[in-house]
């Protein structure tokens, strides 16, 4: 057993996070990794608040161990979906966006653990000041929405930071990355393409197939697909997209902007005051406001519509060195036990 700030703070056995990945991390991923030990996080930012009270309890119903459950902090509903969190007793709430101090002070307030996500050390001491819990620091390995600086010099910038747990993301698979990450300081480390790529992950079995395919060469970090870094993995269609003119661009994002409105239900009033609030609380212009429309509709395309052709398939760099599909329960256990056994190696290299 290796027990850290993270597993005492959240009731986890072991310090792994799956992280909150739109349209994959549902209640099969988040309980199947809760239940083996780590901290299973439902992505709810993709649901609607009724799927997400759904899910929340799915998850219950299949096992009595901590989990989380990863909003939009500017989300227009998001104290609502606050609310939820706690009537349903979730253990942690996390954020890909820094939450206000007044969120902040209601989960804690409720006894609900705060895990906003950041990108540089600015951004975690501002959420650590602000009364978070803990913070998970990707570095640009990582997939998904990614910054420039890579995990290794990242990670011990912001434990030198702040004086409360940091877990490492980005570029992390095995046990070996967990006692390195240890060795910085880390409380423990967050994997999203390595849960993503396991049986209990409801991808389709293609789509996963493409993704074990792939070298570590195979990502890209490209801002047409909402208007901000995001790292994906390369196909023909994220080519396109790079190839693409601005109008060409803006006009794709407008059709995913109408069919994201069929999906969620929302009018076009509520989607122009969601448009507001993520252009104040992310300091996006009009055309990366639009263009966010993109992100929901084109994961869906390859996540849960298993089209690779139509859709981008996040992904961190990692995605090279996997070449398998294990259960969570066998791979939260593989990471474990290789972690023990890095660690008495580097206790036999001291010499007392």
């Amino acid at each position: 057993m290796i027990r850290t700030a993270l597993t005492e703070l959240t009731g986890a056995r072991y310090p792994v996070v799956q992280t909150g990945m739109g349209y994959v991390a549902g209640a099969r991923l988040a309980a199947a990794t809760s239940k083996a030990g780590g901290l299973g996080i439902v992505a709810a930012s993709t649901m609607s608040v009724e799927q997400m009270r759904g899910a929340i309890r799915e998850v219950k119903e299949r096992t009595d161990a901590p989990f989380g459950v990863n909003i939009r902090s500017d989300a227009a509903d998001a104290a609502d979906r606050v609310d939820i969190m706690i009537k349903e007793g979730v253990r942690v709430a996390s954020f890909a966006l820094a939450p206000d101090r007044e969120l902040i002070a209601r989960l804690k307030d409720a006894g609900v653990v705060t895990i906003p996500s950041v990108g540089a050390r600015r951004h975690a001491e501002k959420v650590a000041s602000w009364g978070a819990d803990a913070v998970v620091v990707q570095g640009g390995e990582g997939g998904g929405h990614t910054g420039p600086v890579p995990t290794t010099l990242l990670l011990p910038d912001v434990v030198a930071a702040v004086d409360i747990p940091v877990i490492a993301a980005g570029g992390f698979f095995d046990g070996r990355g967990l006692v390195a990450a240890l060795a910085y300081g880390a409380a423990g480390i967050a994997m999203g393409t390595r849960f993503l790529l396991t049986s209990d992950s409801p991808v389709a079995e293609e789509v996963k197939r493409v993704y074990l395919g792939k070298s570590v060469r195979d990502t890209v970090v490209t801002t047409k697909v909402d208007g901000v870094p995001h790292r994906v993995l390369s196909s023909e269609l994220v080519s396109s997209l790079e190839s693409a003119g601005r109008l060409r661009g803006l006009l794709r994002a407008s059709r995913n902007g109408a069919r994201f409105k069929r999906l969620s239900g929302l009018s076009w009033g509520e989607m122009i005051r969601e448009g507001r609030r993520m252009r104040r609380a992310r300091e996006l212009t009009w055309a990366q406001v639009l263009m966010a429309a993109n992100t929901p509709m084109l994961l869906k395309a390859a996540m849960v519509d298993g089209r690779t052709d139509l859709g981008v398939m996040a992904s961190g760099q990692v995605v090279g060195l996997l070449d398998d599909l294990p259960s969570c329960e066998e791979l939260i256990t593989r990471i474990m036990r290789d972690a023990a056994a890095t660690l008495d190696t580097l206790a036999a290299l001291h010499d007392d």
